[in-house]
């Protein structure tokens, strides 16, 4: 092995006993908390998020050498595949205006939500999901789940948002799926005082963070398990969105912070007791 390598074996034997470098020993504990984090993220977190996370845990590291470690202990995040329209619109009737043009800014929560629906599969038939999220954080406001795709899964959703939120005049935003055209649905808007919305038909770019939130639903919980029946995937989305997405996941588009904690980011200082 010298004579193929050309190095001397007194060299080899040297370099075989010798004690890992500063570097060595640094990178070996910098890599046990990745894999820490890594574990953490339920396998999700790639080197931008973990470097997020290990800055604000007060270490100074760049993510070239988080991306470097994580190549060579075989660590990787997941990426996102593409999501399932689930809603189908309804001819007959009226239409609602769209309030947000694509425009999903937000400079203060409930200020605007956006809304839509998809399925998870199961062994025992599909179950729907409807979300309400806050265009300010990207926090899921209120959800529900059914085994069918009624109105009242629509309305039971918005329902929560209301009751966690008490918004003044939030623009309510979906696709023209029926069930937000509908009466009932409308009618429960008016009476919340919330403005619906809706974008143009077949558009997903006219609901593009509903859509990006359910591509990280997929990508990060439904095509990583299977579920033998509802209530088996009713506790594994629960947990997803209450125990991870809202209060723990770090999303690029606000600071690397997660939901919750950049709307107490944003809260003005607390007034000092008199």
């Amino acid at each position: 092995m010298c004579r193929l390598l050309g190095v001397s074996a007194s060299g080899y034997y040297a370099w075989q006993g010798r004690a890992p470098s500063a570097r060595a020993e640094s990178d070996g504990a910098m890599l046990d908390r990745i894999r820490d984090i890594h574990r953490t993220s339920r396998g999700t977190y790639g080197a931008p998020r973990i470097h997020a996370e290990l800055v604000a845990q007060g270490h100074a590291v760049g993510r070239k050498r988080i991306a470097r470690l994580m190549r060579r202990a075989g660590l990787r995040g997941i990426s996102r595949r593409k999501g399932t329209r689930t809603t189908v619109r309804d001819a007959r009737a009226r239409a609602v205006p769209d309030l947000v043009e694509r425009d999903f800014t937000a400079d203060a929560p409930d200020r605007l939500w956006v809304a839509d629906i998809t399925y998870i599969p199961t062994w025992a038939g599909f179950l729907y999901l409807a979300v309400v999220l806050d265009a300010f954080s990207r926090r899921v406001v209120g959800w529900s789940m059914a085994n069918h795709l009624r109105t009242q899964l629509v309305l039971d959703a918005l329902d929560m948002a209301l009751w966690q939120r008490r918004p003044d005049g939030v623009i309510h935003h979906s696709d023209q799926g029926s069930q937000y055209t509908s009466l009932a649905f409308g009618k429960r808007c008016r009476d919340a005082g919330v403005r619906p919305s809706t974008g143009s038909v077949g558009d997903c770019y006219d609901n593009a963070m509903c859509e990006s939130f359910f591509a990280t639903l997929e990508c990060e919980l439904l095509e990583r398990r299977r579920f033998r029946s509802h209530a088996e995937a009713r506790m594994a989305v629960f947990e997803f969105i209450e125990g991870w997405y809202n209060p723990r996941r770090r999303h690029s588009a606000i600071g690397y912070l997660s939901p919750v904690n950049y709307e107490r980011s944003q809260l003005p200082p607390a007034r000092p007791n008199p």
